[in-house]
């Protein structure tokens, strides 16, 4: 090519600068909005229509969609669905105490007193055993393990604590949370791990140097330190016991009726609005309670 060529040749056409302003000042919102249209068509959405069905009209075996608010009254002037949203938040409350009380010590000693990587994948993955079964396996085998004759029983007998099988091991409210806790623990002991393991140990040795008891290195270091996989594992725990129906029937023989068996009953006899006014309910309370633990930390910022 001549040098008269590369003279005459025309140049490459510019990009448009506004169509480049657009991208540059809405990237963030195109990157979104799968994610937002996600959760619009599968959350927002079916949570309206659930909160509009609600207010339908139930009668005995047929529903209308004449607006009424006689759903919302049966259930909060009703002693027995009051008492079982009573219920539901105690035994998530007991639930939610025990994981973490279960749950925080075995994190502990993964995270912070085994410091082989590989062991602390093996100890964790041992942890998860459990969910390579069925989950009404599990939820099953307490069966055996809490009845008057069941293994429990027995051990305690043959150590002498006990001279007559305990009754209240099986289906009372007392099977109900030692299943959950049994279930649910995993989903604490993950996170504070996973938090605990990232401490630097630089600031546990300069603590020490500078004379810091034991249970000051906990209390100011260690504990405030694990609070975001704390809250993680609150948050896991509850979304999931708030919810639970299946281990209150298996473990209770329906003695326990949380919400979430009354939603199975309602959509069962083909209540299909006061199904949906427990399910709104049941929706505010995990929000309740989800907003609440976001508060204690910033999850954004410590993640």
């Amino acid at each position: 090519m001549t040098s008269s060529e590369t003279l005459t040749r025309p140049a490459p056409a510019a990009a448009d600068p506004r169509a480049e302003g657009w991208f540059a000042r809405n990237r963030s919102l195109v990157l979104a909005s799968p994610g937002v249209a996600w959760m619009v068509l599968f959350l927002l959405v079916p949570l309206g229509m659930m909160i509009y069905v609600s207010f339908w009209t139930q009668t005995t075996f047929a529903i209308n969609s004449t607006l009424t608010t006689k759903s919302w009254v049966a259930f909060f002037s009703s002693d027995t669905y009051v008492g079982a949203l009573l219920r539901t938040l105690r035994l998530w409350l007991t639930v939610l105490a025990l994981t973490f009380v279960i749950g925080y010590p075995t994190a502990l000693f993964i995270g912070r007193f085994v410091r082989s990587k590989s062991i602390q994948t093996i100890l964790l993955v041992a942890c998860v055993i459990p969910f390579w079964t069925s989950f009404l396996i599990r939820v099953l085998a307490w069966r055996p393990m809490l009845g008057r004759e069941g293994a429990v029983n027995i051990v305690l007998e043959n150590l002498g604590i006990i001279s007559q099988p305990i009754e209240t091991l099986l289906f009372t409210e007392t099977s109900v949370i030692i299943g959950m806790v049994q279930i649910y623990v995993v989903f604490m002991v993950g996170p504070v791990a996973f938090m605990l393991a990232r401490i630097d140990d630089s600031l546990i040795e300069a603590a020490r140097d500078l004379g810091a008891s034991a249970w000051t290195i906990f209390s100011r270091i260690i504990f405030p330190l694990s609070l975001p996989g704390v809250v993680v594992g609150a948050i896991f725990v509850s979304v999931m016991v708030l919810g639970e129906f299946a281990t209150a029937s298996a473990l209770s023989g329906r003695k326990v009726n949380l919400l979430g068996n009354i939603i199975v009953s309602q959509v069962g006899s083909l209540k299909w609005a006061f199904a949906a006014v427990i399910g709104v309910v049941l929706t505010v309370c995990i929000g309740v309670v989800v907003a609440a633990l976001l508060r204690l930390v910033n999850l954004r910022k410590e993640l």
